[in-house]
């Protein structure tokens, strides 16, 4: 039940960063909507897809879309000038959301028999295939192929998760610590701006 609220949680915070992209954009309510679905519950979509899980999670749960519903009219009312919060409020919540979003991923493979590789992607894709989604509708670099830690923080969390699970099958303990993992290197990634050595070709 912890879990699920958390889940919950982290559906809200991600359908929030697809608010703001939208009001960034001036789309109307309708694409408001599309974009925070896009981001919040995307990439759990592509991994049931890929999965052969039938149907999607949130057709089976609707709370998923009421939550993602009541996020976009509480966020286009109460959130006008998202300069005025601070400034870590959004990428801190953001990064609980990640956590149980790849800990959900991974769980939700390795219960279909998926091998532990295929249990780190499935995790990742479930963290950031939303953000992804939403960021090619805004026509904007997907903040995951950039130089920022991010996907990063979700395969180091996935594959201390799957490691967990060898030495201590079936437990609860196992998805905590993959999900306490990315967590802690994505808030270490937001205090300390840490990134990824880009890779750029000279054009000379």
């Amino acid at each position: 039940m912890i879990l699920y609220l958390f889940d919950l949680f982290g559906t809200a915070v991600f359908a929030i960063s697809g608010v703001l992209v939208a009001g960034r954009l001036r789309m109307d309510p309708f694409g408001v909507v599309v974009l925070a679905c896009a981001t919040a519950i995307g990439g759990g979509t592509v991994r049931d897809m890929a999965m052969g899980a039938k149907p999607a999670f949130w057709i089976t749960d609707t709370t998923y879309i009421w939550v993602i519903l009541a996020t976009c009219v509480a966020t286009m009312l109460l959130i006008r000038h998202p300069r005025r919060l601070p400034w870590y409020v959004l990428p801190c919540a953001d990064a609980i959301g990640l956590a149980v979003f790849v800990g959900i991923g991974v769980d939700k493979a390795l219960s279909c028999g998926a091998s532990p590789l295929v249990a780190v992607i499935m995790g990742v894709i479930t963290a950031c295939g939303g953000g992804i989604i939403r960021d090619v509708l805004a026509r904007e670099v997907p903040m995951v192929l950039r130089t920022e830690v991010y996907a990063t923080a979700c395969i180091a969390g996935g594959i201390v998760h799957t490691l967990a699970v060898q030495v201590s099958p079936g437990s609860v303990t196992a998805s905590i610590v993959g999900m306490v993992t990315t967590l802690l290197i994505r808030l270490a990634a937001i205090r300390w701006h840490l990134s990824l050595p880009p890779f750029a070709l000279d054009r000379s």
